[in-house]
């Protein structure tokens, strides 16, 4: 079995040819093929669908839970603001530059390596399946939920994303919601007391001060913010309809369904979601995986953004290298220190969970 030293210069010589490989959301078929080479080096048979690879470990017993390892290799675009080739792996001060280095080539080498590290154990207590999948940044259909109905049930995750190996044990989903609020038109000059501007006002104001009863304790309140208005064509004429985009950042005390209920009783206009299904997640404090990595020092937190969690039905925790500040950022980097930490925390916090 190889040893952990050479399992993360195996994993940082991985991140450096997937940042040197292109892979936006729905073209990741090359970085995918590094993955399967990946797996073909270190002679672990693995399955592949689209651009989601995945492997179960070697002694797998269908009379034994399974954790799911996960994080993506897909990126967004680079943004404009970037000084340094994005697609080239660039070390300096410590620094390991590139797209997709911290969001979340790195999460996914290093549970990558460490997948490696357990494939064959015979005593561990779980099952252990990883898949590196796609279309993450894009929430596509051809991700990881994609994936999960060639999976056993789940008894549990680990989604690989930048926390700086601190424990994110609760992720707020998100509703995105169109909202028509219909008026009659007319011309400007015309009395008019269905103008759908006017009505779209307390829509608005409803969105901005309702507050949800219930406050999560890791996650805090739903949060509703209008971040799109449209409506009328020209300065004379009052517009028929006025649509309104609201974004919700939904807590673990809610679904995305009990949130749209409310909102449809309480709105005067048309209501219609883009999607359901990013629901907030959320794990115990008290669950191995967390104790295991409390255990170590590690400490707790609700995190704000979305990721492949939203499309789990099981418990799963948010891990990872890197900080989530500098995904999507100009020049984004991860630390090198922070994969060798990545790995090692990784093996630590599982052979915890295993009780090995």
């Amino acid at each position: 079995m190889k040893n952990i030293e050479t399992l993360t210069k195996e994993a940082l010589q991985l991140l450096r040819n997937l940042i040197e490989t292109p892979s936006f959301s729905s073209e990741e078929d090359q970085t995918a093929l590094l993955i399967e080479n990946w797996f073909n080096q270190n002679q672990i048979p693995f399955q592949r669908e689209n651009n989601n690879v995945w492997a179960f470990n070697k002694y797998f017993d269908e009379n034994k839970p399974t954790l799911l390892l996960n994080s993506h290799h897909d990126t967004v675009r680079p943004n404009q603001a970037y000084t340094n080739d994005p697609f080239k792996a660039i070390e300096k001060d410590g620094k390991l530059y590139g797209l997709g280095s911290n969001d979340a080539g790195g999460c996914l080498v290093s549970l990558l390596a460490t997948f490696v590290h357990f494939y064959e154990n015979q005593n561990l207590s779980h099952n252990i399946v990883i898949v590196a999948s796609a279309e993450e940044e894009s929430s596509g259909k051809n991700g990881l939920n994609s994936v999960l109905k060639h999976l056993p049930e789940l008894d549990c995750a680990i989604v690989g994303e930048p926390t700086l190996m601190q424990l994110a044990v609760a992720e707020k989903g998100l509703l995105v919601l169109d909202v028509k609020v219909k008026g009659t038109a007319s011309h400007a000059a015309h009395q008019n007391d269905d103008n759908s501007l006017y009505k779209s006002i307390p829509v608005m104001e409803w969105f901005k001060n309702y507050k949800f009863d219930k406050i999560s304790d890791v996650l805090g309140p739903v949060k509703m913010t209008v971040t799109q208005i449209n409506a009328g064509k020209q300065h004379n004429v009052v517009p028929s309809e006025c649509d309104l985009v609201v974004d919700i950042r939904v807590t673990d005390c809610y679904t995305n369904a009990e949130i749209l209920e409310v909102v449809k009783a309480n709105v005067n206009a048309e209501v219609t979601p883009r999607s359901m299904h990013l629901n907030a997640s959320s794990i115990p404090v008290e669950h191995g995986l967390v104790q295991a990595g409390i255990a170590l020092g590690r400490t707790t937190y609700g995190s704000p953004t979305l990721s492949d969690q939203s499309v789990l039905s099981c418990q799963s925790l948010k891990l990872g290298p890197g900080e989530t500040l500098r995904s999507h950022s100009a020049d984004e980097f991860i630390f090198v220190n922070e994969i060798e930490e990545g790995v090692d925390l990784y093996i630590k916090i599982l052979t915890g969970f295993f009780k090995l």
